[in-house]
C-alpha cells in the first residue's frame, strides 16, 4: 500500500481477521499502534547444540535437515503435523497442532534453524511448536549458484550462527494471539510502511544527533527485529528517550498555551479583606505558608491564569494558604469554588471556612455548600446565592459540576485532593468561569518524577512542615498473628484514652463484608497477599463487624461508639460528624471517608485494621486525622501481613518514619507503576510504554532541560513542525488527560 501511515487502519495491512484479533485483545486499531505494540521481553537462543544427548527441558538451537513430515488426526479433535530432523547423526521430532499450512515449508531436503524447549513423548525427544528459519526459504539462489556442497554447506553453517544469536522477541500475547502470529503482524506492518516511503521522525535532527538517538524508523524496526541483544537495547534506549522528551514537551506546551489564555487579573489590596482576615487569626504564618501564599497572590494578581499545585504535608495549613487566595479574588467581587472529593470533607471544609473567616467576614462573603444529597430547597438557595453573585465562595463535591450551577464571575477554583478527580471533571469546572486561576491541592506526598511525569504542566509549591505546637505522631505496626496480646492490647489502649476524656478512630477497609467504599481504589490484593502466594486473601475487616465485636465486648459497654461510612445518606453522615466533633461519639468506626480533611483535635488515637490492605500514602493521610491539637497522637496499625511480604513492608514503612515526602519515595518503590499512573482509560492511552517513573528519574529530569530550553528558544515550534503536529494531535486525542486520571 503505497499510502500506507501510522494512522492507517489495520484490516488493509493485517487482513480483517488479524485486525480483529488485534482489537479485541489489545485494543490496536492502526499501524501505529501495531508497532508501538512492543516486545515485553527477549528469548535467547543461545548456541547451536548437537541432535544427540538433548537434555530434556531445556532450550536449544539446532542446525537439521527435514527427513520426512506426515499428518495425522487426533482423537479429540484437530490435526498434528510432525516432522523428523537430522544433523546427520541424531533426530529429534517436531510437534505443530493445528497448523497444517506449514507442511508446504518443511518438506524432506530443507534445512534450517530450528529452536525450541525439548521434552520426551513415548519415548521420543521432540519440540513443540518451534521456532525455524529455513535457509532456501530467504536465499537468493545467486548466493549458492557454483558452490560446492562443502561451501554450501559453511553458508548454512553461517546463516545458523547468526540465526542463534538473534534474539527473539517476546509480545504480550493472548490465547488467540500468540506472540509469533502478533510477530508476523508487526513484520509485516513495518515492510508496508518502508514500502510506502518509511516512518517520518518528528524529533529535531540537532536532538537526535546530540542525544545519540537513533533515527524513529531504525529504532522499530531494530526493537522489532534484531540482529543481536546490542540492537534491541539500543533501540529501546532510544525509545525510552523519546517518551521522556515528548511527553515533557507536551507538559510544558500545555502549561506554555495556558499561560497565553487571557484571564482576570484580580490585584491585591493593601487594607482590604485579606487583611482583615490575616488580622483575626489566632496564629501567625509560617514560613513556608508564607511564601506559598505570596507565589499564589502574584499569579492570580496576573492576567495570565495560575495553575498551581500545593503539595503539603498532612496538617500543614494548605487550607488557610487557599482561604487567603479566596479572599484575595473576592476583594474584585470575584468567586471562589472549592471542590472536595467527598461529602463528608466538604461539610468539613464548609464548617471550617466559616469558622476561620469569623462572623463578619462570612456575612460579606456569604460562603455556600453544595452537594448532590442536599434538601432540595437548600440547594436552589445556595444555585441563586452563586448565580447572583451574592456567595463568593462555594465549597461542594461533584456537585459543583452540574449543568445547573452558574457562577455570576468565577475567578478561582481549588482543587482539593486533586488525584481524586479526572481532568474532564476540572475541565468542566473551569469552563464555567473565563479562564480562572486553577490551585491544586493534594497532602498526599508526591514524589518529584511522578510529579514530573503526571502534573508537569503544574508549577508546585511545597509546605513542608506541620505548624509549630503540634505533639507528632507515634505509630506501631501490630502484627495480629504473631503477636495477638499486642492486638488487644490496641483495644484497651483505646478504653484509657476514652477514660481520659479522648476520642478514638478506628477504620476499616470496608462498609460490610460484600462492601466498600465507592471511589477507594487504593487496595492491590496482590500486596495484600503475603509474599504473593497467590492463595485468597482472609475478608477484609469491615465497619459492620467491628460495631457488631464492640457491641459484644463487656468492657465496652458503656462506650459511645458509632459508625461512618460513605454510604450512609448525606443528613445522617453530617449529624454522625458533628456528634464527634462535638465530643458526644467516644469511638469513631470508619470507612476511608475520613481519610482527608477531617479535623477533631480532641481525637488522639487511631486504630487501622487491615492495615496492609491499605497504600503507603493513604495510610500516612489516614494518621493524619490524630494528633492535630494539643494532644500527641497514637497510630497502631494493626496488619495480617507476614513478615518479609510485601504488604508488611509498607505498613513497616508507615511506622518507621512520620515525614510524609520521604514515605512518597518509599512508596515509589513498593508499588508497581500501574499503581502510580492510573490503570488504561476509554479514549487513548493512558500508561507508559517503556519509561518508568520508579527507575527513570534521570532521564525525566533531563528531557525535561531539554524541552524547556527547545520551547523557550522557539515557542510555537517553527523549526520543528512535524513534532509541533504531533503535540496537537496529542492534545485532541487527550493522552495527557488520561495519563493523569488515577
Amino acid at each position: 500500500m503505497a499510502d500506507t501511515t501510522l494512522d492507517t487502519r489495520l484490516d488493509g495491512v493485517v487482513g480483517g481477521r488479524t485486525a480483529k484479533a488485534l482489537e479485541r485483545g489489545f485494543g490496536l486499531r492502526t499501524v501505529g499502534d501495531l508497532v508501538w505494540h512492543l516486545p515485553r521481553r527477549y528469548s535467547e537462543r543461545g548456541e547451536l547444540t548437537p541432535l544427540l544427548g538433548l537434555p530434556v527441558g531445556e532450550h536449544v538451537t539446532v542446525l537439521a535437515q527435514v527427513l520426512d513430515v506426515r499428518s495425522r488426526q487426533m482423537q479429540r479433535g484437530g490435526k498434528l503435523l510432525e516432522a523428523r530432523i537430522t544433523d546427520g547423526v541424531g533426530s529429534l521430532q517436531l510437534t505443530f497442532f493445528n497448523q497444517a499450512w506449514r507442511a508446504n515449508e518443511l518438506v524432506a531436503g530443507a534445512r534450517g534453524i530450528f529452536a525450541g524447549k525439548v521434552s520426551e513423548y513415548r519415548g521420543q525427544l521432540q519440540l513443540q511448536h518451534p521456532d525455524y528459519e529455513l535457509f532456501e526459504k530467504h536465499r537468493d539462489p545467486s548466493e549458492t549458484e557454483g558452490l560446492t556442497p562443502e561451501a554450501s554447506e559453511m553458508l548454512d553453517q553461517a546463516a545458523a550462527l547468526a540465526y542463534s544469536e538473534r534474539p527473539v522477541p517476546i509480545y504480550p500475547a493472548t490465547s488467540q494471539l500468540p506472540s509469533w502470529t502478533i510477530g508476523h503482524a508487526v513484520a509485516l506492518a513495518l515492510d508496508t510502511l518502508k514500502a510506502a516511503g518509511g516512518i517520518w521522525d518528528t524529533l529535531p535532527f540537532e536532538l537526535r544527533e546530540s542525544e545519540g538517538v537513533l533515527d524513529l524508523e531504525q529504532a522499530l524496526e531494530l526493537v522489532h527485529r534484531p540482529a543481536k541483544r546490542g540492537d534491541w537495547q539500543r533501540a529501546r534506549d532510544s525509545l525510552r528517550f523519546r517518551e521522556a522528551f515528548e511527553l515533557q514537551l507536551a507538559l510544558l506546551d500545555r502549561r506554555q498555551r495556558a499561560h497565553r489564555l487571557p484571564g482576570t487579573a484580580r490585584a491585591r489590596v493593601a487594607e482590604g479583606l485579606l487583611a482583615e482576615f490575616d488580622r483575626g487569626l489566632p496564629f501567625e504564618l509560617t514560613g513556608e505558608q508564607a511564601e506559598a501564599g505570596e507565589a499564589i497572590a502574584s499569579e492570580i494578581a496576573d492576567i495570565r491564569p495560575m495553575h498551581r499545585l500545593l503539595q503539603g504535608e498532612v496538617g500543614s495549613g494548605k487550607t488557610v494558604v487557599a482561604l487567603r487566595a479566596m479572599l484575595q479574588v473576592a476583594e474584585d467581587s470575584g468567586q471562589s469554588a472549592l471542590l472536595a472529593p467527598t461529602e463528608v470533607l466538604a461539610a468539613q471544609h464548609f464548617r471550617s471556612v466559616v469558622e476561620t473567616l469569623g462572623p463578619a467576614l462570612t456575612e460579606q462573603l456569604h460562603p455556600v455548600l453544595l452537594t448532590s444529597k442536599m434538601p432540595v430547597a437548600e440547594r436552589r438557595r445556595s444555585l441563586l446565592a452563586l448565580a447572583s453573585g451574592q456567595a463568593r465562595i462555594a465549597i461542594g463535591t461533584h456537585a459543583l459540576l452540574s449543568e445547573g450551577v452558574t457562577f455570576f464571575d468565577l475567578g478561582l477554583i481549588v482543587v482539593d485532593e486533586q488525584h481524586r478527580f479526572g481532568v474532564e471533571q476540572r475541565e468542566a469546572l473551569r469552563l464555567k468561569g473565563t479562564n480562572p486561576h486553577v490551585l491544586a491541592m493534594t497532602a498526599t506526598p508526591i514524589p518529584r518524577t511522578v510529579a514530573l511525569t503526571v502534573f508537569g504542566d503544574l508549577e508546585t509549591t511545597f509546605i513542608r512542615r506541620v505548624p509549630p505546637g503540634r505533639q507528632g505522631i507515634t505509630t506501631f505496626a501490630v502484627p495480629v498473628h504473631e503477636r495477638p496480646k499486642w492486638a488487644e492490647r490496641a483495644w484497651l489502649r483505646a478504653l484509657e484514652e476514652v477514660a481520659a476524656g479522648r476520642q478514638v478512630y478506628v477504620v476499616c477497609p470496608a462498609i460490610s463484608a460484600s462492601k466498600r467504599e465507592d471511589g477507594d481504589a487504593e487496595f492491590d490484593p496482590a500486596l495484600a497477599d503475603s509474599e504473593g502466594s497467590g492463595a485468597a486473601a482472609p475478608p477484609l475487616a469491615s465497619v459492620e463487624q467491628t460495631m457488631a465485636e464492640l457491641g459484644e465486648r463487656a468492657d465496652y459497654a458503656g462506650i459511645r461508639v458509632a459508625a461512618l461510612t460513605g454510604a450512609m445518606k448525606s443528613d445522617e453522615k453530617d449529624r454522625v460528624m458533628r456528634a464527634f466533633s462535638a465530643g458526644e461519639i467516644d469511638v469513631l468506626v470508619a470507612t476511608t471517608v475520613i481519610e482527608v480533611g477531617v479535623n477533631v483535635p480532641n481525637a488522639s488515637t487511631m486504630i487501622v485494621r487491615d492495615a496492609e490492605r491499605f497504600g503507603v500514602s493513604q495510610l500516612h493521610q489516614l494518621r493524619g486525622r490524630v494528633g492535630r491539637g494539643e494532644l500527641p497522637g497514637l497510630c497502631l496499625l494493626l496488619t495480617n501481613a507476614e513478615q518479609g511480604s510485601v504488604a508488611r513492608e509498607r505498613v513497616e514503612a508507615v511506622a518507621e518514619t512520620s515525614d510524609g515526602f520521604d514515605l512518597a519515595e518509599r512508596d515509589l518503590e513498593l508499588r508497581r507503576e500501574g499503581d502510580i499512573l492510573g490503570t488504561a482509560q476509554s479514549g487513548g492511552r493512558s500508561t507508559l510504554r517503556l519509561l518508568r517513573v520508579t527507575e527513570h528519574g534521570e532521564l525525566i529530569e533531563h528531557a525535561r532541560e531539554l524541552a524547556a530550553y527547545l520551547l523557550r528558544r522557539d515557542p510555537l515550534l517553527e523549526s520543528a513542525p512535524l513534532l509541533a503536529q504531533q503535540l496537537a494531535e496529542e492534545e485532541k486525542q487527550r493522552n495527557l488527560d488520561n495519563l493523569a486520571k488515577s
